[in-house]
């Protein structure tokens, strides 16, 4: 065996020493068209690196989380987003004795696909797309088939399900309709996935002169914590706990992530404030009116003029919606005001 085979052969060793729950790289379900092995990664670290030096990856800085066109340097994007769920899922992830590569490389892409403008645009799609758009699908459909010119990034069967199976929709923490993952990882990622949002957007909403830290109901704030670090630690100590007492991985006919009852409700209760007082008022902002009609405008050119799609789109064997949803969902905010306004010209 040369030195270098070696290397990730005793990292896949190491991976014995997890969770009896924890998925292991070199038992993975494989990917979509075989490949020879990488001498020194595992298959999920070879898929995080993937994903991180992906152009999707790179366009996720220019797209927004929830204020459309901020003027300050200091709010959330999708590419800061997605580290803080990084960061988060890693955390849990480690705490659990799970595999942390496979948990970072769901993280890194579960967003790959998201439109500008955030959910607004995402929106807009949904309603004007065929059989409608959605985000994690479309992050999936970016590995597997829009990166690299059209060959994908034949990532494993377990970063695939963790990126299509992170959203929730607009349902409660962990509801009965939350939808299941694949493995835990994916299941860490998800929950990391609404702790980080929750969090980043209430300090943007704050910044926004939206909602003042006062606002913020009481009981959660008491609960969780009176800053965005505090109230992270306390969830993610809960989840740790929780995961640790409740199913103590020794039962593994149904193993899960979760938060105990108390601050779930709180965490949740949280959440529904953001809905009822950013998600929902940011729809009736000024901007947001405007990113509607841009992604309109773009989505109704394509499909009458389809020469304005760029080559590596209109050669494509797909419809001409598929074709403009693809295209419109990998712009970033500004290169979609760009070509708005080009065609507006």
């Amino acid at each position: 065996m040369d030195y270098e085979t070696n290397i990730r052969r005793r990292t896949e060793e190491r991976e014995e020493g997890l969770s009896p729950c924890a998925a292991k790289s070199r038992f993975s379900r494989g990917r979509l068209r075989w490949e020879e092995p990488c001498p020194i990664r595992t298959d999920f670290q070879r898929d995080r690196d993937r994903i991180i030096h992906s152009k999707a990856f790179r366009r996720l800085k220019h797209k927004t989380q929830v204020f459309i066109a901020p003027l300050g340097d200091h709010y959330v994007t999708r590419l800061t987003h997605t580290l803080e769920v990084s960061q988060i899922a890693r955390t849990i992830a480690r705490a659990l004795n799970l595999n942390e590569d496979l948990t970072e490389a769901i993280a890194l892409g579960h967003d790959l696909g998201h439109t500008p403008f955030g959910h607004v645009g995402e929106e807009v799609l949904n309603e004007l797309c065929p059989g409608g758009f959605k985000h994690n699908e479309q992050s999936l459909r970016v590995v597997d088939f829009l990166e690299k010119d059209g060959q994908g990034l034949n990532l494993t069967w377990e970063v695939r399900d963790g990126i299509l199976n992170h959203s929730k929709g607009q349902v409660d923490i962990l509801d009965e309709s939350w939808g299941e993952t694949g493995t835990l990882e994916a299941e860490v990622c998800k929950i990391a996935d609404v702790i980080a949002y929750i969090n980043h957007d209430i300090g943007d909403a704050v910044r926004a002169g939206m909602i003042s830290d006062k606002d913020l109901p009481t009981s959660a704030i008491e609960l969780l914590g009176h800053s965005s670090s505090e109230r992270i630690n306390s969830i993610v100590l809960d989840i740790v706990k929780y995961s640790w007492g409740v199913t103590g991985w020794e039962d593994l006919r149904k193993p899960h992530v979760g938060m105990s009852a108390l601050v779930l409700q709180e965490t949740n209760k949280l959440r529904q404030f953001l809905l009822e007082k950013v998600y929902k008022p940011t729809l009736m902002k000024e901007e947001t009116k405007r990113a509607r009609e841009v992604v309109r405008s773009l989505y109704s050119c394509f499909l009458e003029h389809e020469e304005k799609l760029p080559q590596e789109y209109r050669y494509r064997d797909d419809s001409i919606e598929r074709k403009a949803s693809d295209y419109i969902s990998g712009m970033t905010d500004q290169y979609a005001l760009q070509k708005a306004q080009e065609i507006r010209a």
